[in-house]
């Protein structure tokens, strides 16, 4: 088998997620109630046999750093690991300025470990993907990049960087949110393909790419405005469609899945994707799992059967995690992280709660993100009166309310 090097790019500041990343880089950011964004790609490559994985790491880090230290220990003995990578400011006391000059500041590890082919993967998405069978497109159509890229309708190409291609996958062009006429896909004038972000090199290609890049001062070292815009007229530069890319165990619905969640509405209606009883996106795929960090917190606890006092402990269409204790509650289409209590007579419907959350009794709760270690004490209302939901907290376009870590809500708020 060939040598694989996998970079897995996890610097980002995350803005349209703040406040959730007000205190942790964007791919720390939970997610499923369990997980971190950045288990999706490792367990990605995990399960594609890529066992490799160096973390490129840069802004409010040290969360990232925790899970993915604590989470992902792989075999040091056969040479296995992911690996957190700070920015090391090897050539002068500078961040990262873009996703090309990341991987530039650190060619060091890419030379050191003498790759025959390089992943260069972002952190951001939700998604399964078996790499192998973008490896194999790579191998089979010689190319020196292979760009990921998955079908969109063609009224959504305003939001994407669109890749233009011809009848043998070849990328011929590359417009960044076209306004109109987008080039859609050879003999499906309803789609186009969208970047996702993902590449595959052939080293030697890459080093010389990035070296040359870095040399530019005109440039602004970045993989999709800088090396893929000017290496596809070049060089060998394919498209792998994601639409054709299956995983052991994956339902038809899934197929083709990939989210990014940006955003605070994209991230929440991510995860309200998990909920259904028949998932557009499944958890319990246990031929493609979805890896983390494994806490000793006990088994989920529903309390108190009283159908007279409306005080009764169940939870309908939701996830639940370890550690929680559902004391006379109701929880509707929720997802809870573990170790959060919610106290007597009180509703949780369409809401996103992180770990080690405390809710009151006789609290309406609804639309709502809420980070760990929140107190929302009795009688507090949040979802039902926007007005009064933004005089408090921070709320976004589609009315979903988001209340930061650590905040102590104040009583009858």
């Amino acid at each position: 088998m060939a040598k694989l090097l996998a970079m897995i790019l996890a610097g980002g500041e995350g803005r349209r997620l703040d406040p959730l990343t007000r205190d942790r880089a964007k791919p720390a950011v939970p997610f499923g109630g369990r997980y971190r964004i950045i288990d999706f790609v490792l367990s990605n490559f995990a399960n594609s046999g890529v066992l490799k994985m160096k973390v490129l790491v840069q802004y409010k880090s040290e969360s990232l750093n925790t899970h993915v230290q604590r989470a992902w220990r792989l075999s040091a003995f056969l040479n296995e690991y992911v690996e957190i990578v700070p920015a090391q400011m090897r050539y002068g006391p500078k961040w990262f300025e873009g996703s090309a000059d990341a991987i530039y500041q650190n060619l060091n590890i890419i030379t050191d470990e003498e790759p025959e082919y390089t992943f260069v993967f972002g952190a951001d998405n939700i998604y399964r993907m078996d790499v192998r069978q973008m490896l194999q497109w790579h191998l089979d159509k010689r190319a020196d990049l292979t760009v990921a890229a998955i079908p969109v309708p063609v009224e959504e190409a305003k939001d994407f960087g669109i890749i233009e291609v011809d009848s043998d996958g070849r990328m011929v062009g590359f417009v960044e949110k076209p306004k109109q006429d987008p080039r859609t896909i050879p003999g499906d004038p309803t789609r186009c393909l969208a970047s996702m972000g993902n590449y595959l090199f052939t080293t030697r290609e890459l080093v010389q790419e990035i070296v040359n890049d870095a040399g530019d001062p005109k440039s602004a070292h970045d993989f999709g405005k800088s090396i893929v815009t000017n290496m596809h007229a070049r060089k060998d530069v394919f498209v792998y469609n994601f639409g054709t890319n299956t995983v052991p165990g994956q339902g038809v619905k899934e197929r083709g899945y990939w989210r990014d969640v940006g955003n605070l509405d994209a991230y929440f209606q991510a995860n309200m994707d998990l909920v259904a009883v028949d998932p557009i996106f499944s958890l319990y795929n246990d031929q493609w799992p979805i890896y983390t960090l494994h806490t000793n917190a006990p088994p989920a606890k529903f309390v108190f059967n009283n159908e007279a006092e409306r005080r009764v402990g169940k939870a309908t269409d939701s996830l639940i995690s370890e550690g929680c204790i559902i004391s006379g509650t109701h929880v509707h289409h929720s997802i809870l992280s573990p170790s959060v209590r919610l106290n007597s007579y009180s509703t949780l419907d369409d809401c996103i709660v992180f770990e080690k959350v405390a809710i009151g009794r006789h609290c309406r709760i609804k639309n709502a993100i809420i980070d760990k270690h929140v107190v929302i004490p009795a009688g507090t209302v949040i979802g039902y009166d926007r007005e009064a939901d933004k005089r408090r907290f921070h709320v976004t376009e589609s009315g979903i309310v988001v209340i930061p870590k650590g905040m102590r809500v104040e009583s009858g708020a």
